[in-house]
Order: structure tokens, then C-alpha cells, then sequence
């Protein structure tokens, strides 16, 4: 199956700094573009970090109040998290505000791979680096949501085509096919109650399917049947197996 990369989706023109960048020009980029954080690259175009709205909040909570007394000492500042925290007290160019390392994907990694990069990390955005590492464009959560808006028709396709007859060798019209805001209705009986299970599986990995309703049926379950005994064909043979 063909899934949308992220160069697809991604945006080219992208706002970025320098490590010697100063802490108002960073501010002053983030508001006049409106975004909620950029990359900070090297003379070689090379990802070193990423600025987000927090790191500047950061610098701003820690700055201390000229009026409150003095602390001889802050246990925080012990942990790797404090002493970053105190660097960004005291930033005044883009290097010193950055976190790092940057979380980064290739122009040529999959929609669903940089989603979930993107879940796992808790952020918003994410710097676009091409096969040699450097910055080609930026990808938003927003961005990454298009996939979504796929046509029905588009996705019904895919699934008869590739799914189907592709994998499965079926005919295209064996299995009755429906797509409804991205959800997919697989309808039919089929050979064999593994071939069901192969269906539904990689339907569910088409981009921009939101769920699949499995109302297939099955003449043969071969699900107590080892792979060895099975009468394997086609593309099918390494699904039944990873199943």
C-alpha cells in the first residue's frame, strides 16, 4: 500500500533561527508568524534544536523579581532539568533557549509515523530534514490531520484495489466495499476466516480510514491450523504468517 509521506503535507517555507539568534528576535519571529515554536539550524542547514512559546515562558518565569529576596540556595538546580532551566534564565541567544536534541522526520517517513512521533513527545510541530539530515520544511499536527479529509471514494478505491485484488486475489466486486466519513464497511463472505483477519487489518492502514466495520463472514476457519499446513498463496502468505 502507497501512504502519504510527510513532504507531501509539510511546508516548505519554513521560519527559522541561528544559534547566535538573539532572545528578542526569536520572540519577535514567533509573534509576527504566529507560530508556537521553529528550529534553530547550524551553518549547514542542520537541525541543533527547537524553540517552542514554553522555553520563552520558561525564561521569563525564571528571571528573578528584583524585589523578592535572594534564595542562597535551590535544591532544583541540582536535577538536569533545573540546570536547564537556570541556562534558560539567562539565555539571550537562540542556542542558549533551545532544547535539544531536536525530535525530527525524514520527508520520506509516513503520515502515521510522524503522528505518532508526535503523540509520543507531547509537541506540535516537528522540523523536516531531508536524506541528508537537513532542514527541508516543518510539519504541524494541523498538517498531518489533512489525511483525514480524504475523499470517500478515493479510500474505497484503495481498498478494492490494493486490499482485494492486490493482496487477497480477489475479484473486485466478490466483497462489497463502503466508505461513509472514512469509515469502511467490508461486507461478504470469504474463503477462509484468515483472510477475513488480513482484510480488516490492512484496511485499517490505509490512510485516512477512521474505523473499519468488519461484517465479513468466512467458509473455512483455518485459525487452529498451523501456518505449515496451510495452502498459502500470493502476496497473502506473509500476512498469515505475521498473524
Amino acid at each position: 500500500m502507497k501512504h502519504n509521506k510527510v513532504g507531501s503535507v509539510m511546508t516548505t517555507d519554513v521560519v527559522r533561527a541561528e544559534y547566535g539568534t538573539p532572545f528578542k528576535e526569536v520572540a519577535r519571529l514567533l509573534g509576527d508568524h504566529r507560530i508556537s515554536g521553529l528550529p534553530v539550524v547550524d551553518d549547514d542547514e542542520k537541525v541543533i534544536g527547537v524553540i517552542s512559546e514554553t522555553d520563552l515562558m520558561v525564561r521569563q518565569a525564571e528571571t528573578p523579581d528584583p524585589y523578592e529576596p535572594k534564595k542562597r540556595f535551590r535544591f532544583d538546580r541540582l536535577t538536569r532539568s533545573g540546570r536547564a532551566r537556570a541556562v534558560k534564565a539567562r539565555a539571550r541567544t537562540a542556542g542558549q533557549l533551545m532544547t535539544e536534541p531536536a525530535v525530527t522526520v525524514h520527508a520520506d517517513d509516513t503520515i502515521v509515523e510522524s503522528a505518532r512521533t508526535m503523540a509520543q513527545h507531547h509537541i506540535e510541530r516537528l522540523p523536516v530534514l531531508d536524506e541528508e539530515h537537513r532542514l527541508v520544511g516543518i510539519v504541524t499536527r494541523r498538517d498531518l490531520l489533512q489525511v483525514f479529509l480524504r475523499p470517500d471514494a478515493d479510500i474505497r478505491a484503495e481498498v478494492v484495489d490494493e486490499v482485494l485484488v492486490r493482496a487477497l486475489w480477489l475479484p473486485a466486486r466478490s466483497i462489497a466495499v463502503s466508505v461513509t466519513e472514512g469509515v469502511v464497511t467490508l461486507m461478504g463472505q470469504m474463503e477462509r476466516k484468515s483472510e477475513t483477519e488480513i482484510a480488516v487489518s490492512m484496511t485499517r492502514q490505509i490512510d485516512g480510514v477512521v474505523a473499519v466495520v468488519d461484517k465479513l463472514s468466512h467458509r473455512l476457519d483455518d485459525s487452529h491450523v498451523r501456518p505449515d499446513e496451510q495452502a498459502l498463496h500470493g502476496i497473502a502468505d506473509d500476512w498469515l504468517r505475521k498473524l
